[in-house]
């Protein structure tokens, strides 16, 4: 039998993290990873550059079931912690839009980091853990193909579903089951969204054609870049979107944040009468694209210059160009999602340690808990600050 003081179920983000803080206490750790490598996400996230925080991380930038819980982990461990232990290891990063922080050179640095910090501390890692069954008897015994572990604490950090070719798995979840924890319902986040039919057609048409629009569903509204896809509508403000989307439900694409479409063609026709819709369009729009809508939006008025456009078809034109009603089939799922939104029961946990209150000694942490960020770095953020919050803990 080989006895810990903490076993760690995850080698990803919050995973190392968490033995770098209960080793930092002279805790004895053995991280368990069922892959054949560590931090597989972390590899391949902020397209190999990684986005490892946001300079500007608050708790309204994460969803839950209790918006509150987040606050006291995301107040304990900050970006500026974080961004202190990044600059001690001379990790060279830069700022892109709205504080994300990604590394000059490559993701494997932040991983490097990492693993070079849980040999300062002594952690065990091992790969290709393949847990059989873990049992609670004044403490945590695992059995694995790497052999029999023992520990009084044991920290569920097995990730969520997103991307199941890095070896994500429901795991985390049936671990919380078997010790019966509540989960609420996972769905993919941060995930383009899919269409059928005619809206399908017109998209897979511009697949490629991006521009900066508002987003709205469920009450909240983002305004970045969008990208059309042969499937359907990508980019920031889509990704962003789809975490709140329930499915069945419409979103309303707004494809001129930065104008009032009103009275841009109602001016035009009145300075420019011999212009064509299409054309003062295609002054604050991709041309692709102003050709498509003008196939479902004016058609008959295609070849007609302003002067001849009757003012209440022009209003409907802007309307739609500022509330377009689009119904999406779905996502593309947890094959392409960066975040599973829902998973452990924040009411289970200490928002302090995020030890489990009806299990002694069991702790969950990062993606597998119902604590979801936005895009642009808040996800690692809080795999970081809750990954802290229990290694200070055990």
């Amino acid at each position: 039998m080989n006895n810990y003081d903490v076993i760690i179920v995850g080698g990803g983000a919050a995973g190392l993290m968490c033995a770098i803080a209960a080793g930092d206490r002279g805790r004895r750790v053995a991280v368990l990873e069922s892959s054949n490598k560590i931090g597989k996400k972390i590899l391949m996230s902020g397209g190999g550059r990684c986005n490892f925080t946001n300079l500007h991380c608050e708790s309204g930038d994460f969803i839950s079931a209790n918006p509150d819980f987040c606050i006291s982990a995301l107040k304990r461990y900050t970006q500026w912690d974080f961004i202190a232990l990044v600059e001690s290891h001379g990790i060279a990063y830069h700022e892109k839009a709205a504080g994300q922080l990604f590394c000059d050179q490559s993701s494997k640095e932040i991983l490097t980091m990492l693993t070079a910090e849980c040999d300062r501390v002594e952690a065990r890692i091992l790969t290709h853990c393949h847990i059989s069954s873990i049992g609670y008897r004044h403490g945590y015994t695992v059995t694995c193909d790497r052999g029999n572990f023992f520990a009084p604490l044991l920290v569920i950090a097995t990730g969520g579903l997103s991307i199941p070719k890095m070896g994500a798995s429901d795991y985390g979840y049936r671990l919380a089951d078997q010790f019966g924890l509540r989960v609420r319902d996972t769905r993919a986040g941060l995930v383009p969204f899919t269409f059928t039919g005619a809206v399908h057609d017109l998209m897979d048409g511009l697949s490629g054609v991006s521009l900066p629009a508002a987003l709205s569903a469920s009450s909240v509204t983002f305004t970045d870049d969008i990208m059309f896809t042969h499937r359907g509508l990508s980019g920031p403000a889509a990704l962003q979107l789809s975490s709140y989307w329930q499915p069945g439900s419409d979103i309303r694409v707004n494809l001129l944040p930065d104008h009032h479409a009103v009275s841009l063609l109602l001016k035009a026709k009145a300075e420019q009468p011999k212009a064509l819709v299409r054309t003062v369009l295609s002054g604050v729009l991709p041309r692709a694209l102003v050709l498509a809508l003008q196939s479902l939006w004016w058609p008959e008025y295609a070849e007609k210059a302003l002067a001849e456009v009757p003012d209440d078809v022009l209003r409907l034109v802007a309307s739609r160009l500022q509330d377009w009603a689009v119904r999406p089939s779905g996502t593309e799922g947890y094959r392409t999602a960066e975040v599973t939104v829902g998973g452990i029961d924040t009411d289970e946990l200490s928002s302090k340690t995020m030890e489990c209150k009806r299990q002694p000694g069991l702790y969950c942490i990062g993606e597998v808990v119902d604590v979801t960020g936005h895009l642009g770095g808040f996800n690692f953020q809080w795999a970081w600050a809750s990954a802290q919050a229990a290694g200070r803990a055990v």
